[in-house]
């Protein structure tokens, strides 16, 4: 498994029979290889997850599919604005939380509900399995309304519990360095949670430090996580 971090959220999973690329809006795309089936994952409508632009990725030179959280539209109006031609858009699925979907033989990806917008993915494909979180995340913002704080706690792990124990050989979720040391909180709580062998962190705004500080207040997670460093880096990971 060969991933490649592309920019803030955007990863691209190379496996052996398919190519999995999360949410990119940003940063380098390497080339694709002819005639491998490509899945793109959108989680949400938000700018630092979708472009309109990766609709061109159909471009006929392998079989591609478009898995969509819910919030993105594919109204009219869109599809003119984005150019989608009728064929690219009927590659596309939309889904919400709970639903599951399988858009390759032997692929089997499950969407959760996300405590922002859209929803997170877990894909299962080449015997291995991949979580995306998008923006599921423990949202806490000092200076929010604690009532506020509260239900956002309540709606995270409820949204989380269909994963417990569940094995995942990478997660890629979110290491936020806006919020402060409750930032830690959702990588902390995911990795309680299910049985996580690497951990990828995202959403972190260049910050790539915040890595440093969340391993210092929880070194248990050490062997989990893989820091992350420049936009570009390559990981290659065993089975």
């Amino acid at each position: 498994m060969r991933v490649t971090f592309l920019d803030h959220s955007g990863f691209l999973v190379e496996l052996p029979s398919m190519t999995l690329l999360f949410d990119w809006w940003k940063g380098e795309l390497p080339a694709l290889r002819p005639g491998i089936p490509l899945l793109v994952f959108a989680s949400h409508r938000h700018e630092d997850h979708f472009k309109p632009e990766i609709f061109s990725l159909d471009d006929g030179a392998r079989e591609v599919h478009f898995l969509l959280g819910r919030d993105i539209k594919l109204s009219p109006r869109n599809r003119e604005r984005w150019g989608l031609p009728a064929d690219t858009a009927a590659k596309c699925l939309i889904l919400s939380g709970g639903q599951s979907v399988d858009p390759l033989p032997g692929v089997t990806v499950e969407a959760l509900p996300s405590t922002d917008e859209g929803a997170a993915f877990l894909v299962t494909a080449d015997g291995r399995t991949v979580f995306h979180a998008g923006d599921l995340n423990w949202w806490h913002w000092e200076g929010e309304d604690k009532a506020w704080n509260r239900n956002m706690e309540a709606n995270f792990k409820r949204y989380a519990e269909p994963l417990r124990g569940r094995h995942m050989d990478l997660a890629m979720l979110p290491l936020d360095p806006r919020l402060g040391e409750p930032g830690f909180w959702g990588p902390w709580y995911f990795l309680e949670l299910a049985d996580i062998v690497r951990f990828l962190p995202m959403h972190q705004w260049g910050d790539f430090d915040f890595t440093r500080q969340f391993l210092l207040q929880f070194p248990v997670f050490a062997p989990q996580t893989i820091p992350v460093t420049k936009c570009g880096q390559i990981f290659d990971f065993a089975v």
